[in-house]
């Protein structure tokens, strides 16, 4: 029930942000690289020690309130490259799961999207704390973040949405 509240909080302020524009207002998209900020974030990596699937579903829970209190898309990449056949896209409210096909790093899929997206004029954050990937994404025209920076943030839109609720 707190959730949904927060989640019609943001779609109302997103509706007055166009209301008062006449323009619809595009979505910023952040791209993550999964198991990059589950290694880097202590919460979640405590729970990867015991279940990495757990891990994951933490983290995704963890960004779908993210995204609907930020108003932003994020889209979660994790590396399937050495599993035969995983390729698979799941979205989740305002947050799209993407394992990468055979072959194709999580890396290499950010920074083709990074590309495309950064094309169409739209505001691209990525999610990453390898440094030469930073640099790529940087010189394509994205804003990078590092893993434990938006853990950080994460952490304080949490606390956040809680005093609201409260």
């Amino acid at each position: 029930m707190r959730l949904w509240l927060v989640l019609f909080y943001c779609t109302r302020r997103q509706d007055r942000e166009t209301a008062k524009s006449g323009v619809p207002k595009m979505k910023d998209i952040m791209l993550i690289d999964g198991y990059n900020f589950v290694y880097a974030f202590p919460a979640i990596a405590k729970i990867k020690e015991q279940n990495l699937e757990h891990a994951r579903d933490k983290l995704i829970d963890l960004l779908v309130n993210y995204s609907a209190f930020k108003g932003i898309k994020v889209i979660l990449v994790f590396d399937a490259h050495f599993v035969p056949g995983q390729t698979s896209r799941e979205k989740i409210k305002d947050v799209e799961v993407v394992f990468t096909e055979e072959g194709e790093t999580a890396d290499s899929y950010i920074e083709r999207l990074t590309y495309s997206l950064v094309k169409k004029e739209q505001k691209v954050y990525v999610v990453t704390s390898d440094w030469a990937e930073q640099q790529v994404v940087l010189g394509a025209g994205a804003v990078r973040f590092s893993s434990r920076e938006l853990g950080q943030e994460i952490l304080m839109v949490k606390k956040e949405i809680e005093e609201r609720i409260d």
